[in-house]
C-alpha cells in the first residue's frame, strides 16, 4: 500500500533539495518506516535521491549528533549509501540506491540474503570503531519508562514481575558469556535492508539507533523481525561465527531475543500518544512474544538440571 505524503513536508524536502542537489524534486514519492518520513525524490534529469524528514517527537527518542557518527561509519564501511547532507534536526539526503528493493521478511529467510546479512554484521561489527556513542538496553529502557509515566500511557498489569525477569536473565548472560561490544545497528528490522534489484548487493539503511553494543542483538533483531524459525537461525550464526553453534551460543542469542522485545515494546509505548492503537498493537505483539521467549529460556534451564 502507498504511503500518504504529509503535506507540510513537501516544503521542507524542497529546500533540502535545492540547497543540497541544486535543484527542486521533478517527482516525489513517500517511502517506508516507522518513525521518519522518508521520500524518493527524482530530478529534472532522471537523477535520483532520498529525503528525509524527522518525525514529530523523535527529539525525544534519538541523538541526531550520535546517529550522525554512526552513518559516517556507515558510508566509511560501504554498507549504507552514500550521505550527501545530515542536518542538526535529523534531516538528511543520500543517494538513491537504484533498482532498489526493500527487504521483507520473506525475502530475507533466502540463503544468498541471510549470507550478506551475516557479511555485512562481521564487518561492521569487526571495524574496531569506537563511535563513543553507547546503546545500553537497560539504561534506555529507563529512559522509555520515564517518558511513558510522563505522557500517563497506560503499562501492562505484570510488566514490573516480567522486568524482574528480563534482570535476572541479563545477570546469568553477563556472567557466562564472552559479551563483545562493538559497533552494531541495532534496529535492523526488514524495511532496513535494501538490494539492488532482487538478488543483487545489500545494504543497511538508517543508523537512528546505533551505537556500542552486545554485538549478539543485531543477529537477534533480524531474527525477530523477519520471522526466522530454528533453521534459519542456525543458518545465520553458523555464517556470521564461522563455525559450529555451542549452546552458550543458543543462550546468548536467545537472551538476545528478549531484550530486543523488551526494549522497543517499551519505545512503542513512548509512541502512542503520537501514532495511537497501532503502536499499541505493535508493543503488544512483541510483549506476548517477549513472554514466550522467557518461557523458552526457562526451558533450556530446566533441560539442563
Amino acid at each position: 500500500m502507498q504511503k500518504v505524503i504529509v503535506e507540510k513536508d513537501l516544503e521542507k524536502a524542497r529546500i533540502l533539495c535545492e540547497e543540497i542537489i541544486g535543484e527542486s524534486y521533478h517527482s516525489i514519492e513517500r517511502m517506508g518506516g516507522l518513525t521518519n518520513h522518508t521520500y524518493h525524490v527524482t530530478m529534472k534529469n532522471g537523477r535520483e535521491y532520498v529525503v528525509r524528514i524527522p518525525g514529530d517527537g523523535t527529539e525525544e527518542l534519538i541523538v541526531r549528533a550520535d546517529e550522525k557518527i554512526s552513518t559516517r561509519l556507515a558510508c566509511d564501511l560501504d554498507i549504507d549509501a552514500k550521505c550527501l547532507y545530515f542536518g542538526d534536526d535529523g534531516s538528511k539526503v543520500t543517494e538513491y540506491i537504484l533498482d532498489a528493493v526493500t527487504m521483507s521478511a520473506d525475502s530475507l529467510k533466502t540463503e544468498s540474503h541471510i549470507k550478506q546479512m551475516a557479511e555485512i554484521f562481521k564487518k561492521l561489527h569487526a571495524s574496531g570503531v569506537d563511535t563513543g556513542v553507547p546503546f545500553d538496553v537497560f539504561d534506555m529502557a529507563e529512559g522509555y519508562e520515564k517518558i511513558i509515566t510522563e505522557n500517563k500511557v497506560a503499562m501492562y498489569t505484570d510488566y514490573l514481575d516480567v522486568k524482574k525477569i528480563v534482570m535476572g536473565i541479563k545477570a546469568e548472560i553477563d556472567h557466562i558469556c564472552d559479551i563483545q561490544i562493538v559497533s552494531c545497528h541495532n534496529d535492523a528490522l526488514c524495511e532496513n535492508w535494501v538490494t539492488q534489484g532482487n538478488e543483487g548487493r545489500m545494504y543497511l539503511i538508517d543508523w537512528e539507533y546505533a551505537g556500542m553494543n552486545d554485538s549478539m542483538w543485531d543477529l537477534a533483531d533480524v531474527s525477530i523481525e523477519a520471522g526466522f524459525d530454528h533453521v534459519l537461525d542456525e543458518k545465520l550464526l553458523k555464517e556470521y561465527l564461522g563455525r559450529e553453534i555451542r549452546e552458550i551460543d543458543w543462550k546468548h542469542f536467545l537472551a538476545g531475543k528478549i531484550y530486543v522485545d523488551f526494549l522497543w515494546t517499551l519505545w512503542a509505548k513512548t509512541r502512542v500518544p503520537y501514532d495511537g492503537q497501532p503502536m499499541e498493537d505493535w508493543a503488544s505483539e512483541r510483549y506476548n512474544r517477549l513472554k514466550r521467549n522467557i518461557d523458552e529460556y526457562n526451558h533450556i534451564q530446566e533441560d539442563k538440571k
